[in-house]
């Protein structure tokens, strides 16, 4: 294989009131100075497309890319490229939202996307949770918990720890809360309905905007609990878990000590670096590092001891 068959992406970074500066004291990004909340590593929303690093496509665009070159995504149907890679920091609580479907979103948010996601905990303080869900049983008891300011107990709180995988359908209440590192895999899309933001004010001393009518429109009452039954597939050199895979997105982690070969199993992958280094296909790679293996590879060689995750369409 060569190299500019992988595309190595140009992540991108967004300031957040509730971000920090993990994201260059843990994972070594170059970033701004300031409350800097998310890395957009592989990306092709107007809101953050993110540039091609190496070979043939060097400086491309992956909107671009996904528009010109579709052989490399397997002559693809979609208008769109479909999914989105962040890391997010959460120095401080981040709002409680809930996210559209894609037919909702098409009609009210000029044909975008919904917002269907999942997060998977890369570090959290000991004391550390996240919402998800809410205790109404319908959207009238809903309303009235929300006009009430009863949070405490229409939200549900859960602990969490490193290694934690969530699913978060569309229509799901959730939230991520302060000291926790967070990869997520979702659709491309940049929609949130805020539901509630803690009545903190911004650095101009006002309060951020809420959607109370469109999250109440779309969110899912009562809560689901989303249970799903990772598969896990161990080797001598390498562990892999897939989490969740249906018609939205697979994500699986591979954990390697060695020679790890990964079979295009779609008609291309997201790959993102989460932990250690090594190479891929004789290229270095670390921790950080995001790649797309076109649907041109059939198999990529990893070798070195990392971590990494790995999301398919």
């Amino acid at each position: 294989m060569k190299q500019e068959n992988i595309l190595f992406l140009e992540p991108i970074f967004k300031e957040r009131i509730w971000g920090g500066q993990a994201l260059r004291d843990i994972f070594g990004y170059e970033i701004p100075e300031g409350n800097i909340g998310e890395c957009w590593g592989i990306s092709a929303h107007q809101n953050g497309d993110c540039l091609v690093q190496n070979g043939q496509y060097e400086g491309k665009r992956l909107s671009e890319l996904w528009k010109e070159a579709p052989h490399l995504f397997g002559n693809p149907t979609e208008e769109q490229f479909p999914l989105l890679v962040k890391i997010l920091d959460a120095s401080a609580d981040l709002s409680v939202q809930v996210h559209p479907d894609d037919a909702y979103a098409h009609q009210f948010e000029s044909g975008e996307l919904g917002k269907t996601e999942c997060w998977y905990v890369l570090d959290c303080a000991d004391d550390a949770e996240i919402v998800i869900g809410h205790n109404a049983t319908s959207k009238e008891e809903a309303a009235t918990m929300i006009e009430a300011g009863n949070w405490d107990q229409f939200l549900r709180r859960i602990k969490i720890k490193p290694g934690d995988f969530f699913y978060i359908p569309a229509g799901t209440i959730h939230g991520i809360c302060k000291n926790t590192l967070i990869l997520e895999v979702q659709q491309s899309s940049d929609t949130t309905y805020r539901l509630y933001d803690y009545e903190r004010l911004d650095d101009a001393g006002n309060k951020r905007d809420l959607h109370i009518e469109k999250s109440l429109d779309v969110m899912t009452v009562p809560h689901e609990d989303v249970i799903f039954d990772g598969k896990s597939f161990t080797s001598e050199t390498a562990c892999t878990r897939t989490y969740v895979d249906n018609a939205f997105f697979s994500v699986k982690k591979c954990e390697i000590k060695g020679d790890f070969t990964l079979n295009q199993e779609k008609d291309y992958a997201l790959v993102s670096i989460i932990n250690g280094m090594g190479e891929v296909e004789g290229t270095k790679i670390g921790k950080g590092d995001h790649f797309i293996v076109p649907a041109t590879c059939e198999e990529v060689r990893f070798t070195g001891e990392m971590e990494f995750m790995v999301a398919t369409p």
